[in-house]
């Protein structure tokens, strides 16, 4: 885990610090959405979407300076819009020049912002957070992450988004974990020590990935048809399935201005399909480099987490190809997806020592 302090974040009284508690938060930061989960009781979620208003009518329409989420997208046209994490990570497009880089940062830190604020901090309590990143997140990304956050809070610290799912479980033995995000998958092994570099992959292929996959599909399925990307998202969020249809996906897209009505049943499960065989690759190598005395005990106890594993039959599919290339296995998925991670990051924030939190003030 990574640890910073806060010398910008909340301030103290005159004379004094904060003298009343401690409000701990377990933020799950990911590409698509954004979840807390603070010792008050309290749990959020907010789409990890940014705007801000693109001119002077745009901010009176608005009476604000920023929006997040779900407000963002519905008043998207007036607004300059920003997701800021791609993958689990800060996304810069890499402008010659770098002149985005500093817009990128602020709505990355007025997002973490914003989800510190859901969790509903008292001005006379210490705020000490632990968020959730990718398991191969790189040193420079948490920084970033790390700088950002500065600004919400007085102590803050990192740990892969699959260990605090383990941890929220009480599943840190013999449990080999896969948190489906909307930017990257990521796998981890637990043995009852802290995971290492070697007990985790990540891989690209992710929640992101079925929605361009779905939009190409869908061009060819819905000729004639005119589509946003919040709509195929919202598509997939909707009948996203493997294995049997519970329900047949009749949608209804414009068509020169006309709305047509189209089954895209068959393509989106071609499109949510795309997952299994790179997760079953990911098990195959950290089930196969484990002891081997051991192995059986992660081939029969994966668990599936975070968004994606809300796609209905996820777990038979992913079942099925290790019966067929790795000689069987059993998969279960969490109770609650969205806040899993934040749920095991709150867990993580409430059983680290005191001193620890004071050591970092």
């Amino acid at each position: 885990m990574t640890s910073t302090t806060s010398s910008s974040g909340p301030q103290s009284k005159p004379g004094g610090g904060k003298d009343h508690g401690v409000l701990y938060i377990g933020m799950d930061l990911g590409t698509s959405r954004t979840s807390v989960a603070a010792s008050n009781g309290v749990r959020e979620s907010v789409l990890s979407v940014v705007g801000y208003p693109k001119d002077v009518v745009s901010k009176k329409l608005l009476k604000k300076d920023v929006v997040f989420g779900k407000e963002a997208l519905e008043k998207r046209l007036s607004q300059r819009m920003h997701r800021p994490l791609a993958k689990g990570v800060f996304k810069y497009n890499e402008l010659p020049d770098g002149a985005d880089r500093g817009e990128i940062e602020t709505a990355a830190r007025d997002l973490i912002g914003e989800a510190i604020r859901m969790a509903q901090p008292r001005k006379d309590e210490l705020v000490y957070a632990v968020i959730g990143v990718p398991a191969q997140a790189s040193i420079h990304n948490k920084e970033a992450i790390l700088g950002a956050a500065r600004a919400s809070v007085d102590s803050v610290m990192l740990c892969s988004e699959p260990f605090a799912v383990a941890y929220g479980l009480d599943m840190l033995e013999d449990a080999l974990i896969i948190d489906i995000g909307a930017g990257t998958t990521d796998l981890c092994r637990m043995h009852g020590t802290m995971p290492e570099e070697a007990d985790q992959v990540t891989l690209s292929i992710a929640g992101d990935h079925v929605d361009e996959r779905l939009a190409t599909l869908m061009k060819a399925a819905c000729p004639g048809a005119a589509f946003s990307n919040q709509m195929v998202k919202e598509i997939k969020e909707r009948y996203s399935h493997l294995g049997d249809a519970p329900e047949r996906a009749l949608v209804s897209l414009p068509v020169d201005g006309r709305p047509t009505e189209f089954d895209v049943t068959d393509v989106v499960k071609q499109a949510c399909s795309m997952l299994v065989q790179p997760i079953v690759d990911g098990l195959r190598r950290l089930i196969g480099t484990f002891d081997p005395e051991f192995q059986h005990k992660l081939r029969n106890r994966v668990v599936l987490a975070g968004g994606g594993s809300m796609i209905r039959g996820l777990d038979t599919a992913i079942e099925g190809m290790m019966r067929r290339e790795m000689g069987g296995g059993r998969v279960v998925h969490v109770d609650e997806p969205v806040y899993g991670g934040a749920n095991g990051a709150l867990k993580i924030a409430h059983d680290m020592p005191a001193e620890y939190w004071a050591q970092l003030r």
